[in-house]
């Protein structure tokens, strides 16, 4: 198999890199030559797809973190990248300090990259969050220093629908209170308050890729479904969107959240949606931990407005496993654990086998292009670009990736250093203060990269520049 070829990335920042032409593991004419054909002919390369490469692939470093899906790693390494791969979290100190000289970091949802943390991430070009959500991350901070952020937003969908209609069924036939007084020995054969789904209103509160999952599963069970959501949505099957919020909670006999963390959303299910449930309803929420408010659940269950609950997400969570469920943690824990016919899970949702490997391959295939080609499609913080692959039988060509800051004139500016040479296709788009640009040139030799690279790093508007080849 032909080697990859090599590359270099450069930045306003301050990632390490020379244009020691030494530092090549082949000279500047041999890298762009077109590799020898095992085919025996020219012909045989014509329209594949040539590997770019960011620099020699053993120099890019990758950290991941909280165990992230073994088929993830796998296809890091498979590239050639240094992959350490850590079981758990970091705390923050010692955080910043492996953080320094990785160029990819791949972490779930406990580890948090602030300010402070990406502050002293100098070399750091891509962040791959391994989960759904990417509030864990300084988004806007990750843009403006040139930073792509990439998720799997919808790879677990299935997972956390069946882990709802699962929770449906227990609540309504308070199997976690039959199965702990059985562990306690306490046999305790009841009917009261217990009830079959079939006949049931199931209130979808977000109708996304699990809500609408999610009504799937419960219509085939017999389920009538209503949902809200901030936008008008097509239905599947037979249930119905309804108007307002409100709607929803007088008319459901169990309510199920599935928004993301925004301002709006947080402490959207409080003691006025309490009141407005129906009496003997039940509430599950798999979405984020700052929706419910906690202390207004437990009042609404003590007082059997609410028969049931059950929680997957908290507004604090531990930073790992262990004894740390407690009123340490936040001061209401206690009273949560107190209730009966509440269904507490340490933020499983997404934690099947299935959802962690289809995390795994979609992330790391995110990186893998961004980091190889630089296309941005999925990227939560940057604008979306994408070129078409160079080929084989384009062997002299070299890809351009200049962020920049969106102001006035920059286009103008880079046209007029790329100018002199042989652009084949570019790219561009911004995303707030934030801009992409993506340009293949033809023909151009070493010395010629290094010029136009310094020049457009000497720009005012300069956050990072990457040179594929």
């Amino acid at each position: 198999m032909t080697p990859p070829l090599d590359i270099h990335t450069v930045t306003s920042r301050t990632v390490s890199h020379s244009w020691d032409p030494n530092n090549l593991s082949t000279s500047p004419t041999a890298t762009f030559n077109s590799p020898p054909s095992s085919w025996g002919g020219a012909l045989a390369h014509r329209g594949a797809p040539k590997q770019l490469k960011p620099f020699n692939t053993q120099d890019i470093k990758i950290l991941l973190l909280e165990n992230v899906n073994t088929t993830g790693q796998d296809i890091l390494r498979g590239q050639g990248y240094q992959v350490e791969a850590l079981k758990t979290s970091l705390p923050e100190d010692q955080l910043i300090v492996k953080i320094r000289d990785v160029h990819v970091i791949g972490i779930r949802s406990k580890t948090k990259l602030n300010q402070r943390v990406l502050k002293e991430a100098k070399n750091l070009l891509v962040v791959g969050c391994f989960c759904i959500g990417t509030n864990q991350v300084d988004l806007e901070y990750a843009a403006r220093h040139g930073i792509a952020v990439f998720n799997s937003p919808f790879a677990n969908s299935r997972s956390v629908a069946e882990l709802v209609v699962a929770e449906i069924i227990a609540l309504a036939r308070q199997l976690g209170d039959r199965s702990s007084e059985m562990h306690r020995g306490t046999w305790n054969k009841v009917s009261a308050k217990c009830w079959e789904i079939r006949g049931k209103t199931l209130g979808i509160v977000g109708y996304g890729h699990i809500g609408s999952q999610l009504s799937v599963l419960a219509e085939a069970m017999g389920m009538n479904v209503i949902y809200y959501d901030v936008v008008t949505l097509m239905a599947l099957g037979t249930c119905r969107q309804v108007p307002t919020l409100d709607n929803l909670l007088e008319e459901a006999d169990f309510v199920t959240l599935h928004v993301p963390d925004l301002p709006e959303t947080r402490g959207m299910i409080s003691t006025t949606q309490f009141e407005q449930m129906k009496h003997g309803s039940y509430l599950i929420n798999a979405s984020r931990g700052t929706v419910v408010d906690i202390p207004a659940l437990v009042k609404a269950m003590r007082s059997g407005k609410v028969a049931g609950a059950a929680l997957d997400v908290y507004p604090n969570e531990p930073d790992a496993n262990g004894d740390y469920f407690t009123n340490n943690l936040i001061n209401w824990v206690e009273d949560l654990r107190s209730l009966n016919n509440i269904i507490l899970t340490p933020h499983i949702g997404g934690s099947t086998e299935e959802a962690q490997r289809a995390i795994g391959i979609e992330v790391a295939d995110a990186l893998v292009r961004y980091i190889n080609q630089g296309i941005t499609l999925g990227s939560v913080n940057l604008p979306e670009a994408q070129l078409r692959s160079l080929t084989l039988d384009e062997p002299n060509h070299a890809r351009v990736i200049y962020i920049h800051r969106n102001v006035p004139g920059v286009l103008r500016k880079v046209n007029e250093i790329l100018g002199g040479h042989n652009v084949d296709k570019q790219i561009s788009d911004s995303k707030g203060d934030v801009a992409y640009l993506m340009a293949d040139i033809s023909n151009v030799r070493y010395e010629e990269i290094k010029e136009f690279t310094e020049n457009l790093e000497a720009l005012s508007s300069c956050i990072m520049t990457r040179v594929l080849y």
